[in-house]
Formats: C-alpha cells, sequence, structure tokens
C-alpha cells in the first residue's frame, strides 16, 4: 500500500493557477496598463475585455469571439496567447455556453480587420468606378438598336432626281471614296451580297478606303457626324442627320457624287458677263453728181 504523502502543518499549498481571466489581468496590471490602453491596442469594445477578466464568456457573441478576443488581449499585453487560447476554449467547453453555443471556427484578429467605415467607402468607390465604365462603354460601343435599324429601313428612300429631257447620262465615274472618323464611331460597311467590307469601332483620326471593286456599299452606323467621307479627295455631305442611325445607305462614288456638297464647299455660280456688241459703221455720204460744163 503506497504512502500518503502528509503536508507538513505550516506550510501553505502550492496556489493552483488562476483563470485565464485573471491571469490576464494580473498581467496588464504588472505592466501598469488599464484596461482601455488594451482596448486601443486591440480594438476590442472595452466591456468585451472586462468580461474577458470575469471568465464571463457568456456575455460575449459566442465561442470564437471569446477565444478569439482572449488570443489579441494576450498578444497586446505579451502573454502566451497559446495557452490563453487553450485555457478559454476549455473553460467554455465545460460551461453551458460550451454545450450551447459550439460554433468551429474562430472570428480573424480584431485588430487586424478594417474598420467598417474603411470597408463601406472602399465599396462605394468600386460601385461608382464599376458604374462610370459602364456608361462609357455604352455611349462610346453601343451598335443601334433593331428597331432604330427597321425605322430606317421602312422609311421612304427619296426619289431619284431624272435626267433632263435630252440630255445624255453622264459616264460612270471611278473615284476612291474614303472614310475618316472625327470621333470614335462604329460602323457596318457591306455590299449587295451582304459581306462586310468594314465592321467595327474606328478610331478618332482613322481612315478606310471603299475598295473599288466593291459591289453597291452601303453603311450603317447611329452617329453619321462622326464621320467625313470624301470621293477624289473631295468632301461630300454628311450621310444623315447628327445621332441618327442610318441604314442602307450607299456609299459608292456615283451615289455620294450625287449628293449635295456640303456647306462650306457650295458656291453661288457668277453667270458669263453678255458679249459686247460692235459698234455701228459710220454713215459714208452719196457721191454728189457733177453736171457736165456746157461747150462754148
Amino acid at each position: 500500500m503506497a504512502e500518503e504523502v502528509e503536508q507538513e502543518p505550516g506550510v501553505a499549498a502550492p496556489e493552483r493557477p488562476g483563470t485565464p481571466g485573471a491571469r490576464l489581468r494580473a498581467a496588464r496590471e504588472a505592466q501598469g496598463l488599464s484596461i482601455q490602453d488594451v482596448a486601443t491596442r486591440t480594438r476590442i469594445a472595452q466591456r468585451q475585455l472586462e468580461a474577458i477578466e470575469r471568465d464571463d464568456y457568456a456575455a460575449l457573441p459566442g465561442i470564437p469571439y471569446a477565444v478569439g478576443f482572449a488570443r489579441a488581449y494576450a498578444r497586446a499585453i505579451d502573454v502566451d496567447e497559446v495557452a490563453i487560447a487553450a485555457d478559454v476554449r476549455n473553460a467554455v467547453h465545460n460551461s453551458d455556453m460550451g454545450a450551447n453555443r459550439y460554433e468551429a471556427f474562430e472570428p480573424a484578429d480584431p485588430a487586424r480587420v478594417p474598420s467598417r467605415m474603411l470597408a463601406w467607402t472602399a465599396a462605394a468607390i468600386v460601385v461608382i468606378l464599376v458604374a462610370g465604365f459602364a456608361v462609357w462603354r455604352t455611349q462610346v460601343m453601343t451598335p443601334p438598336t433593331t428597331e432604330e435599324i427597321a425605322a430606317q429601313q421602312t422609311a421612304p428612300a427619296p426619289a431619284a432626281a431624272k435626267p433632263a429631257a435630252g440630255a445624255q447620262p453622264a459616264a460612270p465615274v471611278v473615284q476612291t471614296v474614303v472614310f475618316t472618323a472625327n470621333d470614335d464611331v462604329w460602323l457596318r460597311i457591306y455590299d449587295e451580297t451582304g459581306e462586310r467590307l468594314k465592321d467595327g469601332l474606328m478610331k478618332k483620326g482613322e481612315s478606310f478606303t471603299l475598295p473599288a471593286n466593291a459591289r453597291n456599299p452601303m453603311i450603317l452606323t447611329g452617329r453619321p457626324q462622326a464621320l467625313t467621307v470624301t470621293v477624289g479627295g473631295k468632301p461630300v455631305a454628311p450621310l444623315g442627320a447628327p445621332d441618327r442611325t442610318i441604314s442602307d445607305v450607299p456609299v459608292n462614288a456615283e451615289a455620294l457624287l450625287a449628293r449635295a456638297a456640303p456647306a462650306s464647299q457650295v458656291t453661288v455660280p457668277v453667270p458669263p458677263a453678255a458679249p459686247a456688241q460692235p459698234a455701228p459703221a459710220p454713215a459714208v455720204p452719196a457721191p454728189v453728181p457733177v453736171a457736165p460744163a456746157a461747150n462754148d
């Protein structure tokens, strides 16, 4: 039978280690810190730190917060945070709180989590940037809608000018047609078979020369005012009204030359001066007959 060790009379029994909260409070007071100092370091509410010092874990939102707050508290005052976290976890699990409010994760260190105001500000900035980019892209890149194209196609085409009676039809003119973008503009140029000769966004300053063998080319765009069209180096009138979708508008050299020239290019013809009439010749007096002299 093993002998029992009897405690010597007059010798105090060794003190049992205190609770996690008591050890944290003792370490804080030994460093001369107030509970507010620890709250400033950890960014944890003072009432929650006081609950940890009292080991009142039921006053905290849950087990993960109790363990996480205790770790942050221990780190702020240079106490072994791993041991404190283990003791707090054991204490909570052995209490009613552990039986009823167990959660399998721990929150991040509150001292390293950005403030709520900073998070909301960053989110608002991101939303504003995304919305601005979407509006800009919509204005620049959006092609004409189906309704606008249908309206243009159903609109009656202007009647072609008939040549004057007795006039001979002019021979077809083969000249180079060049499209130049005054601003970023979306367009589509296609021939009578539907083949796309140019399709997409033209950047400001970019030019496109119509192929000479294009068969009855036509254009579709929503911003005709953003294009300068020249035939043989001479500008022609705009293809349509500003910011109005045009569709199936012929853009061969003959059709463009038949359009009116831009206002800046229109000149008023000056009628030719009437030819000067020749001056009348001076009148020549008729000869006066002379009577023959009488013989003596």
